[in-house]
């Protein structure tokens, strides 16, 4: 049977016919960070994951991103000029190792490229690209033990800045796309009576990486071979004894320049991000976490164990080991705020990876009223760079137990293991009593019960343990445990994490 279907009409300027995969007579959705992104419905970008957003809309902030960026473009100008002395560097300051002259000008050529790319604000992959560079300039001198003073000086100097100019002071790339299309949110946590992300609880932590970092890169220049002798005012050659020690050498690069490029990274990720970044850049604050909990504590212990490998000490080792401790409480509720919200997020449906990368908003908190302005004074700023940390008189003993633990063996004439178990549980004991100075960090005071029980068995399993070692261990051990018990003064509050705070 034959059916007759009315013909289209046809084509005419003011009537155009539809094309296949056309949006004409409905709105189009793009991605604010793939612009090439296009759908006829709202959804999801498939590469991203985040919200398309009405063409028109997508405009509009387009054109706000590039007014934006025109303003900052003036940083990446900055990474072309660096990259262009990069390449002058060797000829200029006549360098003596070959590998590092190579390193300079190719990373000169790099930071120049990827620098006029980052021209684009779209084109994202750029400006991280030149923060690598900036990041293998830290690493050059050690991998290759450049035997340039001033190489060294120069690619730690040109790294820094290239890592600022690209993704600190332009912001991070694509943080204004995605601010424009997250939902207004919170800057202080829900429940909480703080705000751990505000740039007063950073700045002490900023002010100690540099402290570290200038300490860190001290030891490095004696290890490179750019200075004769350490100065120490405690332990005299004790310092150039652990840092040639074959404890030192066992690492393939200078262990003093690993320490220091990991001080550098923990001041710039300190800088990085806004006062609400524990929702907005959950990945920052995990990886800022891990760089000075986990690994803050292993490096703690490696320095504290000098005596027992070494047979010395090193004043500056210790100074830097000092800034480490002093930053592990100033970080735990930064990642507790982030972890709580990455918690939140995951149950009410939101994707892990989506949540952990992109960042969100969430439910409940408030504006941060509470944190003074810089200019407001010391009376007022000193006490907001430390809410959340306090200081019960039960912990600062425990942590002076620790501290007449580590020294106990050398002013009693105890060598051998009894010696090392004192030295190594007493920097442990150090660790986790300052840590517990934390609020939300308060139960980990627990820890030192474990160390305490490790001692006593240490001293009753091993044959000849001196008697003062037997005595001070029991002793020492009962104050220690009658120190911990009690969980202080808590001032703050933490929202769902205030049932784990005993």
């Amino acid at each position: 049977m034959k059916h007759d279907h009315p013909s289209p009409p046809p084509a005419t300027p003011e009537n155009p016919v539809p094309q296949p995969g056309s949006t004409t007579g409905t709105t189009a959705y793009t991605c604010p960070m793939h612009p090439e992104v296009v759908r006829d419905q709202p959804g999801n970008c498939p590469k991203c994951g985040m919200t398309l957003v009405p063409e028109k809309e997508q405009s509009d902030q387009r054109e706000m991103v590039l007014n934006h960026y025109n303003t900052l473009y003036w940083t990446h100008a900055t990474n072309i000029l660096l990259g262009f002395f990069l390449i002058a560097s060797p000829f200029t300051f006549g360098y003596q190792s070959p590998a590092m002259t190579y390193s300079d000008i190719a990373s000169g050529v790099l930071l120049i490229v990827f620098s006029v790319l980052s021209a684009n604000p779209f084109r994202l992959w750029a400006p991280w690209a030149s923060s690598f560079v900036g990041l293998w300039l830290l690493f050059a001198p050690l991998v290759f033990w450049s035997p340039d003073a001033s190489a060294y000086l120069l690619d730690s100097v040109v790294g820094i800045f290239a890592i600022g100019f690209a993704v600190l002071i332009p912001e991070m790339p694509g943080m204004m796309q995605m601010m424009l299309n997250m939902p207004a949110g919170p800057q202080t946590p829900p429940g909480w009576t703080y705000n751990p992300s505000s740039w007063l609880q950073r700045a002490p932590m900023i002010v100690l990486a540099w402290i570290g970092f200038f300490g860190a890169r001290y030891l490095t220049a004696y290890q490179l071979g750019y200075v004769a002798h350490v100065w120490d005012p405690f332990f005299h050659t004790g310092s150039e004894r652990v840092l040639t020690s074959d404890v030192s050498k066992m690492f393939p690069i200078s262990d003093a320049g690993l320490g220091n490029v990991s001080y550098a990274l923990e001041a710039l990720m300190g800088y990085m991000g806004m006062s609400d970044r524990w929702r907005t850049m959950p990945w920052m604050v995990a990886f800022f976490g891990i760089l000075v909990i986990p690994l803050g504590v292993v490096s703690i212990v490696l320095i504290t164990l000098q005596p027992v490998a070494v047979g010395a000490w090193c004043s500056v080792c210790l100074l830097t080991a000092v800034v480490m401790v002093m930053m592990l409480p100033l970080t735990l509720d930064e990642v507790v705020a982030m972890v709580q919200f990455m918690n939140k997020r995951v149950k009410s449906g939101q994707p892990f990876w989506r949540t952990f990368w992109m960042g969100d908003t969430i439910e409940g908190g408030s504006d941060d009223t509470r944190t003074p302005r810089f200019t407001d004074g010391l009376t007022k700023t000193a006490p907001a760079m430390a809410w959340g940390v306090n200081l019960p008189w039960t912990l600062v003993g425990a942590t002076v137990v620790g501290m007449w633990w580590m020294f106990f063996p050398g002013n009693f004439g105890v060598t051998g293991a009894v010696a090392n178990s004192f030295t190594t549980l007493g920097a442990l004991v150090i660790t986790f009593s300052v840590m517990a100075m934390a609020e939300v960090g308060r139960a980990l005071r627990f820890v030192n019960i474990a160390f305490v029980l490790w001692l006593v068995v240490t001293v009753l399993w091993l044959d000849q343990v001196p008697p003062q070692a037997r005595w001070n261990a029991f002793g020492t051990g009962a104050v220690l445990v009658a120190l911990t018990l009690p969980k202080g003064k808590i001032r703050e509050s933490y929202g769902t994490f205030d049932p784990y705070i005993f």
